[in-house]
This record gives C-alpha cells, structure tokens and sequence, in this order.
C-alpha cells in the first residue's frame, strides 16, 4: 500500500501574463537549490519554453500539469513522485490565476497548493493592494501564501506597496526590476534557454533578489497521495524512432520521450540542420520548433532532405507536429516573406505570420481511443494540404464547438499543427510509430473536459 507523502510546496501565479512568473520561479528554484535543497519544478498548461528555463535554474527535468492535457490522476502521481525525492515543489501558473478551463487556480485547488501571488508594480502605488485583495478573495476555496510585488522602482516604492496590502494578505517581498535578469523573447515567447547568453549568470542574480524576501523559507508542506497505475505495455520493443533534436526542433515534452522509451523504444537522435543521413532507425518523430529561424540552413542541407524523402516513400512510420510538419511542406516562408523550398513530402505551402494563428487544447480520435495535445502557432497555411481528419477542441474551450487542426494521413505519416501528448494514451502514441498499426483518425469525437480520477 502506498501512503502519502508531504513536501513543501508553492504554485506561483499572478493576475495575467507578463507579470514574471517565469523569472520569480526559476528564482526560488535556484535559490534553494544553491541552499543545498532538492527542487522540483512543473508548469501548469502546454508550454514547451519556460520549462527548459526551469530546468537549468533547478538541475532537473520539468513536466506539464494540466488537468485536461495530463489529466488529473496524471498529475497526483507527478506530485506524489516529486514529494519523495523533493524538499521544494515549485509549480508555475499559466497566464492570469483563473484564466483557461482548467486555470492555475483549479489545478492548486484540485491538489491543495498554496499560492503566491507575483503582481508587475512597476506601473501601479496603493492599487498594489487592490488587486492582491481581489485575487486573494475571488475564490474563497484557496490558500494564499501572500504577495511579492515584482520590478519595485526603490525602498520608498516598496514601502507603499506592502503598506497598500490589507492584513489577510500576506506580504512576501519585492523584487527590484534589473536588466541583469531580463529573459529575451521571441515571438512564441521567451526564447529556450540554450539559446540565452549567460543564462547561469542571470539565473544567479536573480537568485540573489529572493535573499532579501519571506521567499527565503520553505512554504508550507502539503500532503500528496498516489495514484499510480498500470505501467504501459513494451508494445515498442526493438522499435528504432529517429527524434529530431537541435536548435530548430525543440518542443518536445520530457514525458513523451519518457513515455516511448518505457514502451521499449530506442531513441536516437539526429539533427535536420547539420545531420545527412537517417541511418538505422524504424520511425520518425519530428517534433515543433523554429524551422522559420534556420529556413536557409534547413534547406541547404539537401542530404536531409532527400533521406527525409527517402524515408517517407520507404512507407515506414512518421509523426511531425507543427514545426516539424512545416518542415515536410513543399515550401515555407519566414515572417520576413523568404521563401525557401523544403522536403515536399506534404503537397502545400505556410508562411509564419506576425499574428497568433492557432492556440488551445485539442485532441483526436483514432482507433486506439482519443490523444489529447495542443495547438500554438504563427504559421498559416498559402496552400493547404488535403486533411483526412479534424482535430477537436476541448469542449471547456470558447470556440469548443468550432473544429480544430486540420490532420494529414499520407501512407504512414500523421503529421498536423497539433503537439500530441502522449502520455494521454499510450496505446494510440504507440500506434502511430508502428508500421503495422496504421492509426486510423478518420472520424473525431467531442471528449468531455475530465478533470476526475478517472485519468
């Protein structure tokens, strides 16, 4: 029998994006890591960027908690496995505490996180404490752990702050605003941490502003329970899957990675941009990433782009989302209107625009049961493929009736806008990288937005 486990634990969230969530929790993860503590960090919702941020600040890999993507028993047995090793969980909020369904605030109420509150001051003096009050008291059903007031101007600034906040709030600390820590962005958002200039050197800084704050003490501990289930069939066994890894593919979720090698597969990985050959391997994952960015070196490198060919006319198996689907594209332009020509294995053209084009959770049904995943991107199509298949929203989305991505299915290639997590069904992910299988995702169904023990 399993038995709970208590560690330390703190979700941090704000009232929108941009306030410096990111920054705050990559903070506190070096921070106490420096202290000689363990840390473990997760980010709430799809996001493939600010975790490999939070991986350098804490020494360890971060994983999704999302209690539609993930699901939530999913989720308890992260926590819980966390809680064993840990002496801190850190958990980082998506956009504004109750923005999305599922939000930040229902994941910290589904697994009773206490919340700290980072709220940008740099534009605001007593209304500091009218905001912190109303995001304290809009759901009474949460634990506030208090407020840090972030990019303070100087100690007269930081003086009115705190004194705006009413005594149910606690006060945490301020944080100055620096160029020293100021994370550079790209138009997906922050760029990946391999790619920041003395990214250990601003993780260092900022780790040196949480000395003067509350932030400085363990939070309190919370009680996570198990929820482990049956380990996935070795359905991959023997199975040899190339994954594309470099600068220009680079969103892929640890746990899916994870999840095909507890399936048995041997993951070998190759580079688009600077590999020529696809020797020795059985399947093709072609994850999302930045082929805009590197569109000459991309198509330079016609070597790859043959063997990506050679391997698709082979009919042996292929996943590409997003980034990696453009890559197959005829031809690509970038948001400067280059165009340059690439694979040709998908018969169409896209262009990466300066406007969101496709954001939100969204899933499909195929033979094995429904893969959940999600969708953001730039890119829009100038001529579009032929879809076999529409992804759906999920049904707690505001466009949740409207259809979703389109899905490719030529001979054994599923590629789409789509970033599948697999974890979602193991069975169904599995399918996809086995030649026999031959997933079928011709029809679709609406999946009810579960949030029960049931996942």
């Amino acid at each position: 029998m399993f038995r709970s486990r208590s560690c330390p634990a703190l979700l941090i969230s704000a009232p929108a994006s941009g306030q410096g969530k990111t920054t705050l929790v990559a903070a506190l993860a070096r921070y106490h890591r420096q202290q000689g503590r363990r840390v473990r960090v997760f980010k709430t919702g799809p996001d493939f960027i600010d975790p490999t941020l939070l991986e350098q600040a804490s020494g360890h890999p971060v994983y999704q908690l999302d209690l539609w993507m993930v699901g939530k028993r999913a989720c308890r047995q992260l926590l819980y496995e966390a809680a064993l090793e840990a002496d801190l969980i850190l958990v980082e909020g998506v956009m504004g505490l109750f923005d999305g369904d599922p939000s930040s605030a229902d994941l910290a109420q589904a697994f009773g996180l206490p919340i700290a509150l980072v709220i940008d001051s740099s534009a605001m003096a007593q209304t500091f404490g009218a905001v912190a009050l109303g995001l304290a008291n809009y759901r009474g059903s949460l634990t506030i752990a208090g407020v840090v007031a972030n990019r303070v101007a100087g100690p007269g600034h930081r003086t009115m702050l705190q004194q705006s906040l009413p005594v149910s709030v606690p006060w945490l600390g301020g944080i100055a605003g620096s160029d020293t820590i100021q994370l550079p962005e790209l138009h997906l958002g922050l760029q990946m941490a391999d790619q920041i200039d003395s990214l250990e050197q601003k993780l260092d800084a900022a780790s040196g502003l949480i000395a003067n704050t509350e932030l400085t003490q363990l939070p309190a501990p919370v009680s996570f329970s198990p929820a482990k289930g049956q380990p996935p069939p070795k359905c991959l066994k023997g199975v040899r899957i190339g994954v594309a890894r470099d600068p220009a593919f680079c969103f892929v979720y640890p746990a899916n990675l994870q999840l095909l090698e507890a399936m048995g597969a041997e993951l070998r990985f190759f580079s688009p941009l600077t590999d020529t050959t696809l020797e020795g391997i059985d399947a093709l994952y072609l994850p999302g990433g930045y082929p805009e960015l590197f569109l000459d070196a991309l198509a330079d490198n016609q070597l790859m782009l043959n063997a990506i060919n050679d391997f698709y006319a082979a009919g042996r198996p292929m996943v590409a989302e997003c980034g990696g689907m453009l890559y197959l594209l005829d031809a690509l332009q970038d948001q400067q209107g280059r165009q340059r020509a690439l694979a040709g294995v998908i018969t169409a053209t896209a262009r990466v625009d300066q406007r969101l084009a496709g954001i939100g959770l969204q899933g499909a049904e195929f033979d094995q049961g429904f893969l959940r995943g999600h969708t953001f991107h730039y890119a829009a199509f100038v001529e579009p493929p032929v879809f076999t298949a529409t992804a759906r929203r999920s049904d707690s989305s505001p466009a949740g009736g409207e259809p979703g991505e389109g899905l490719i299915r030529q001979r054994n290639l599923v590629a789409s806008f789509l970033h599948w997590y697999f974890p979602s069904n193991p069975a169904a992910s599995a399918a996809l990288f086995l030649p026999s299988a031959r997933p079928n995702a011709a029809r679709v169904l609406v999946i009810p937005n579960e949030s029960s023990e049931g996942r």
